[in-house]
């Protein structure tokens, strides 16, 4: 069942969106070769308990931490870890907080230090597709119409989309419907309604989509090896049109990055 928000409702998912996009800017600063990903970890739970907000993951179907840090040819869902990360290395992190009994679910893959051309690719195509989906979510639209987008546009690239994992409905709970499959169908699935709030979070591989899960329980990687890469934002439909709740320009301005890839989907200009 599709559990639609009020306007006062989607103002408070704002906030709990905006905690995540602010960890993650944090943490954009700290990404660099030598550092481990439990003290990012460590600096993240600090960071939203100091803002007011809980960590979001942390016990979630018993997972012990508050990221999910998955470096390389890990998918999502990776455990953190004493690992330093190394010059070229990639990682997604996902993050989740609650606040005003909300939640926020947010990810970005960063690039550790200087990264080959090859890698860059991935993640600008992958963050790229993640937009081309947004602008498909809005009122009387269907879930395939996203899927569909993000996958030509992915697969056009050149890259695999992974199947088995998907977005998802968002609000008091971590996972609600509908399902959000970065593949699909134009026209076909769920419609979409005023007042929904999902997110969307495409998850690109550099070689196949296949992937497997290993004994953990947790950690997911690509079949072949091959890196990928993972995007999400948090949208609601205000008015039938997308509008997002979370951001990047925390990210990006700690990175040095120029893009207006959002401003599109924004009824009011973030201060940052």
């Amino acid at each position: 069942m599709i559990i639609t928000k009020t306007r006062e409702e989607i103002e408070l998912m704002r906030e709990s969106a905006l905690i995540v996009s602010k960890t993650l800017g944090m943490l954009a600063s700290e990404v660099k070769p030598g550092v481990t990903s439990l003290q990012l970890d460590k600096l993240a739970e600090e960071f939203i308990r100091d803002h007011g907000a809980i960590p979001g993951f942390l016990g979630l179907y018993d997972f012990p931490n508050t990221l999910c840090m998955s470096p390389n040819e890990q998918v999502v869902h990776g455990i953190p870890n004493n690992t330093p990360l190394k010059e070229g290395d990639i990682i997604s992190i996902d993050c989740g907080a609650i606040k005003n009994d909300f939640y926020g679910d947010h990810a970005y893959t960063f690039p550790v230090g200087e990264v080959s051309s090859e890698v860059r690719r991935l993640l600008d195509v992958t963050r790229a597709s993640l937009y081309v989906g947004i602008a498909e979510f809005k009122a009387n639209n269907r879930v395939g119409d996203v899927g569909y987008a993000i996958q030509k546009f992915t697969e056009d690239a050149g890259y695999g989309v992974v199947r088995e994992l998907v977005g998802h409905g968002l609000g008091r709970t971590m996972h609600e419907d509908p399902e959000m499959p970065n593949y699909g169908r134009r026209g076909k699935g769920k419609k979409f309604i005023e007042g929904m709030v999902v997110a969307i979070e495409p998850m690109t591989n550099m070689g196949t989509h296949r992937i497997k899960q290993h004994r953990d329980g947790w950690t997911i990687t690509t079949k072949d090896g091959k890196p990928s890469a993972h995007f999400e934002h948090d949208v609601a439909i205000v008015d039938g049109k997308p509008e997002i709740l979370s951001t990047f320009k925390y990210v990006h301005k700690a990175l040095g990055i120029e893009t207006d890839e959002e401003d599109a989907f924004r009824q009011e200009l973030l201060v940052v």
